[in-house]
């Protein structure tokens, strides 16, 4: 795995870079897209490096740049993606003053972002349960945060992003969790089998189980099990969306006590998401190639090379897109849902367009169930953003 390094996080980079990053990377931690900032050092090169490989990125009228891929062998696994040369090919005049002090007001903010983000993980607590196994895989863990209260809690459930194939419970939301726990709401974030160890179902599947399996400890962890929320960037949306809009997958007969817990939500808060992972219909939503990204393949257990254009779609294939698809399951009697996406990925081909979050607010509408859309843009910071995703929230908690 090939990851960005820090120093570059603030980098300007030029639309063929752009471009370059879109088709080859995926956005991992959505904590940051949630406020609009794409955070380059959470962004994970698709290709594989040798010891030693140059890309040619970038080639506009302004300048050359290279990445030159080192992959080293360190504890976790991870490599150092540096940024190597900017050589200037044709001169070209400085933007007017206005927009330099745009974009250096955007960059102080994401900084500032991110900094706040830091500073509040230092000083979040602990999970009053942590790295609690609740399936059969190892990969299979939460962990929660208990709000104070006597009465039963509501409770909100964090699905890590990275494209079903990379991603942690540890990047959750931490302003989310910080207002939630401030206002009586219980937390937690979970971890679920990814794609390269198991594709489709195994990511929902995981998840649901992870559902039941909170619900099932409601008397033990004093959750109200009827208020029970979900949210997530990124892959993670798209797995709040479909526990959101799927049928209950209890099994009221199951000799598993938790199997028999119902899936059900609340309302759901997706973000950065994508309402259909099929690229048949990708391709009607998003200008470009989006329905062709790397991760979307490994989900449905198909090679990087598969050609959705060339290849034959089967039957079998056919309807396991459907199924992995929320918009496939929305129905009438479907919770109510806070969709928000960033405006910055508003460009062809970007998996994260906000045409995703239009389409199913257009779909939802059709059919009377509740929502609400947003762009990053449609808020003053991150302090707003949580402010009205915990507004949501307690809304549908039937909470003041």
């Amino acid at each position: 795995m090939t990851v960005l390094s820090p120093q570059l996080a603030t980098a300007e980079w030029p639309p063929a870079v752009d471009t370059f990053l879109k088709q080859n990377c995926y956005q991992c931690h959505d904590a940051d897209s949630q406020e609009g900032g794409l955070d380059l050092t959470q962004l994970v090169l698709n290709k594989s490096a040798a010891k030693k490989e140059q890309y040619v990125v970038a080639n506009d009228r302004t300048r050359i740049m290279k990445i030159c891929v080192l992959k080293i062998s360190v504890a976790w696994l991870t490599a150092t993606c540096i940024c190597l040369s900017s050589s200037s090919l044709a001169a070209q005049p400085p933007p007017p003053g206005s927009q330099a002090k745009a974009k250096q007001g955007g960059r102080s903010a994401k900084a500032a972002r991110r900094a706040a983000e830091g500073e509040m993980r230092q000083s979040e607590p602990a999970p009053t349960f942590a790295d609690v196994s609740y399936g059969l895989d190892a990969s299979n863990k939460i962990d929660f945060w208990k709000a104070n209260g006597t009465a039963p809690t509501p409770l909100v459930v964090f699905i890590h992003g990275g494209g079903f194939r990379r991603g942690d419970k540890t990047e959750h939301n931490a302003s989310l969790l910080k207002a939630c726990l401030d206002s009586g709401i219980s937390y937690a974030s979970i971890n679920y089998r990814l794609s390269d160890v198991a594709p489709y179902p195994a990511q929902m599947h995981d998840s649901a189980r992870a559902i039941q399996y909170l619900r099932s400890k409601a008397a033990e962890w004093n959750i109200d099990p009827q208020r029970l929320a979900c949210t997530g960037g990124s892959a993670g949306a798209g797995i709040s969306l479909w526990l959101a809009f799927h049928d209950d997958l209890a099994d009221p007969k199951n000799a598993d006590p938790v199997a028999r817990q119902s899936t059900r939500l609340a309302c759901a808060l997706p973000t950065n998401m994508q309402c259909t992972y099929d690229p048949r219909e990708i391709k009607k939503i998003v200008p470009g190639d989006a329905y062709n990204v790397a991760p979307l393949k490994q989900l449905q257990g198909l090679p990087e090379t598969f050609n959705w254009d060339k290849d034959a779609i089967s039957a079998e294939l056919d309807a396991q897109l459907r199924d992995c698809s929320p918009i496939t399951h929305l129905t009438k009697d479907d919770p109510p849902v806070f969709a928000m996406n960033n405006k910055a990925n508003e460009k062809n081909g970007n998996i994260h367009h906000p045409n995703f979050g239009r389409h199913l607010k257009k779909e939802m509408d059709k059919i009377g169930v509740e929502s609400e859309f947003h762009l990053t843009s449609d808020f003053a910071g991150q302090q707003a953003t949580t402010a009205a995703m915990l507004a949501f929230v307690k809304k549908h908690f039937g909470k003041k």
